[in-house]
């Protein structure tokens, strides 16, 4: 009978690779473990709790979105999981405006940690698979408290990443630069139990995952890319299967299992809006440094999204993820095809951050 490693275990395991570390590190990931055992609870009961819909007040977060009770109470359960425990100088979250600083009456640390607490929101009311993103960069500015260079870091300083899929069964999986790794929640004994060890991507892709509803508005390089994909373009190649499911978390991790892409690319429909959905620091850097990990690549159509410098803490950016041998197509169809949306994102890409 095969050992029992639980997700505590398996941190603790990896810290001996860095006897210089001090734990805070490995018990920040734990703690985010934590907090996803109880956002799994509330999800699974969401509708006799009474937290499924919108929020009481209507609000919407900084990027227009409705909220729904469950985003509220993901990012409030993350936030008071990590906001005490002096691991932290500083919180980022899809939900607010602004970095969210440590309260005054408690230390800080030596990270900072950028999230989505619940994504793919918009499925939650009828009972789809959603998730949790999260990633952490180390302080690099001077003083006390986090500042947004901190936070608006390149995805290759990532110390980890990871994400939450609530759906069949709740799953983590994560990252601190040695191997994807992913565990199950055992909900009769309550913890995360390690069932997929050192994650690799498929040679071989099964699945394209893309909202062809939008499809009108995409550029010519990346119809053609989808076709090429369909087998209609290029002589005597497979297909791959179509599969979306509106959730990024949910759409990633099939993939990340079975093989494939999925990609959500920036288009020319609104003037001076070139770039896409995808969060840049909530979402699309920390599946970036996973799908690295596992051997696939991340682009934002034009280049590495890891490579991005980012200039602001809620950029959005395409983003191309998967297979490395198709996302490298998607980049060669889109250089090829479309010069004018090359332009106008690479000067968008290449704006500055201002940290003051």
């Amino acid at each position: 009978m095969a050992p029992l490693i639980t997700i505590e275990r398996h941190i603790l395991d990896q810290q001996r690779l860095y006897p210089q570390s001090t734990g805070a590190f490995s018990q920040m990931l734990y703690d985010i473990a934590l907090s996803a055992k109880i956002i799994a609870r509330e999800t699974t009961r969401a509708g006799l709790a009474g937290i499924l819909g919108a929020s009481d007040d209507q609000s919407m977060n900084v990027y227009g979105e409705q909220q729904q009770k469950l985003d509220i109470f993901a990012d409030q359960m993350i936030f008071k999981m990590n906001d005490h425990t002096g691991r932290l100088c500083a919180i980022a979250s899809e939900e607010s405006d602004t970095l969210v600083q440590i309260p005054p009456q408690f230390p800080v640390g030596k990270y900072v940690l950028l999230h989505d607490p619940l994504d793919g929101s918009s499925n939650i009311d009828v009972n789809v698979s959603i998730g949790t993103i999260f990633a952490i960069h180390r302080k690099i500015s001077k003083g006390e408290q986090g500042t947004l260079e901190d936070a608006l870091q390149p995805g290759r300083r990532l110390a980890a990443a990871g994400y939450v899929v609530y759906g069949s069964s709740t799953m983590m999986v994560y990252s601190a630069g040695n191997g994807v790794h992913g565990f199950t929640l055992d909900p009769s004994v309550g913890e995360f139990l390690l069932s997929h060890e050192n994650i690799r991507v498929p040679n071989r892709a099964k699945y394209y995952s893309a909202n062809q509803g939008y499809e009108k508005y995409w550029t010519r390089g990346v119809r053609r890319f989808t076709k090429w994909l369909q087998g209609i373009e290029g002589e005597g190649r497979e297909p791959l299967a179509h599969r979306y499911i509106g959730s990024l978390v949910a759409d990633f991790h099939r993939n990340l299992l079975r093989g494939g892409i999925f990609y959500y690319p920036g288009d020319m429909q609104k003037q001076g809006d070139v770039a896409g959905k995808m969060r840049l620091m909530f979402e699309a850097q920390a599946l970036a440094f996973l799908a690295d990990q596992a051997g696939g690549y991340a682009s934002d159509g034009i280049g590495n999204i890891l490579d991005i410098q980012p200039h602001d803490l809620h950029q959005r950016v395409p983003m191309f993820i998967g297979n490395r041998d198709l996302v490298v197509t998607a980049e060669t169809f889109i250089r090829d095809n479309d010069p004018e949306w090359v332009d106008a994102y690479t000067a968008f890409r290449e704006k500055k951050p201002k940290f003051d």
